[in-house]
């Protein structure tokens, strides 16, 4: 196995001349699209983290993650040729968008806030709502939605496919996915596929909180009061059953595995009707999930602003403003919000040491890793 990380795109060619069998049992993957002769490519698990449930069927490879980064932003992929898979996700906002809502190539915008793209190789669904089970079942969407890059998957391979063509000859998309996959026959699945791979690789680890945990540096007393107010039960203890005057956080963005997400569904108190966006209960036809959504990781969280799933937060501050005040009761309200009993009582010096430790999860390192940014 190699840890080396991705060649020029050329060079990928290269490894066609390696033997089959061996490399095949070698990543574990006995399916028509694995290609003995890729390089397996072994994921670098940070400490902490949990192991990474790559799927049988897609195991990584450099040949594979390098071709999905050329695809992640190949702005053919839209009907227009303007717009790319990362042109929602830029790396200066933590590979998330800075607008509430997205606008696709025809002006007509989403209605949810894209969500940001970090260490989604260990989210067990996808969407705010859920309805994606895998990441190369999420891929599928964007590219054909009409208010995304509204480009039919039909159309789309097509494109790739006439890179073979000497007229199309900068990137031959054909070669590229002999190498990853053993087929030059494009299909949407063997592109998702290939994005899948890449976006696995896209791990952040490095930031202020983790070079802290690996004892490799101190937080501050103010990053270190709003750690220890991370991990304590809101509210005033003599209104809120258990109350610490915490913050409330770690039900929903526990530390455990340093995802800072559960990846469940929860109402937070923002809208006591969904008319508008049942949530999770538009997926499961559930009404008790109605209002409900993902919980988003907090890694990078002071570069992805706004925040919500409709974006309606445009700063940290308006956050914890929101869980301050409890928010607002319905029908299924998470039971961790504190809106019956006058919300978490945090003061200003606690509010500022809250979000002095949530910039310390920003990892730097990670929004500007030349691996993840386009290579076109």
């Amino acid at each position: 196995m190699v840890r080396s990380r991705f060649p020029f795109v050329l060079a990928a060619l290269a490894v066609m001349v390696t033997t089959g069998c061996d490399r095949c049992a070698e990543s574990g993957c006995d399916t028509p699209d694995c290609n003995p002769a890729a390089t397996p490519y072994e994921l670098e698990i940070p400490p902490f983290f949990p192991p990474m449930d790559i799927p049988q069927d897609n195991p990584l490879t450099v040949e594979g993650i390098e071709l999905g980064r050329l695809l992640f932003w190949e702005k053919d992929l839209s009907a227009d040729g303007s717009m790319s898979c990362g042109s929602c996700h830029l790396p200066e906002a933590g590979f998330a968008d800075p607008n509430p809502y997205s606008t696709g190539i025809t002006g007509s915008q989403g209605v949810r806030n894209a969500m940001a793209l970090i260490n989604i190789g260990w989210a067990p669904s996808y969407f705010w709502d859920g309805r994606a089970l895998t990441l190369e079942e999420q891929i599928l969407e964007p590219v054909s939605h009409p208010d995304e890059m509204a480009l039919p998957w039909a159309d789309a391979v097509d494109r790739l496919q006439a890179t073979e063509s000497e007229v199309n000859a900068a990137i031959n998309y054909p070669d590229l996915f002999e190498v990853a996959f053993t087929d030059r026959i494009i299909s949407p699945e063997l592109v998702t596929k290939a994005i899948a791979q890449f976006l696995r690789t896209m791990v952040s680890a490095d930031s202020k909180f983790d070079q802290w945990r690996r004892g490799e540096l101190s937080l501050t007393d103010d990053e270190f009061a709003g750690y220890e107010m991370f991990l304590r039960e809101g509210g005033d203890p003599e209104t809120t059953p258990g109350g610490q005057f915490g913050g409330d956080c770690f039900h929903c963005h526990g530390e455990a595995g340093l995802q800072f997400s559960d990846y469940l569904f929860r109402n937070n108190g923002l809208d006591s009707t969904f008319v508008s966006d049942a949530g999770h209960a538009s997926v499961s036809g559930n009404p008790l999930d109605s209002g409900r959504f993902k919980t988003p990781t907090l890694r990078n969280v002071a570069l992805t602003a706004p925040y919500m799933h409709d974006g309606r937060f445009s700063t940290l501050e308006d956050v914890i403003d929101h869980y301050n005040s409890g928010g607002v009761p319905s029908t299924t309200v998470d039971p961790f919000m504190k809106y019956t009993t006058g919300g978490l009582a945090l003061n200003s010096m606690q509010k500022n040491q809250l979000l002095a430790f949530l910039h310390t999860l920003t990892d730097t390192a990670f929004v500007s890793n030349p691996e993840f940014l386009d290579p076109h």
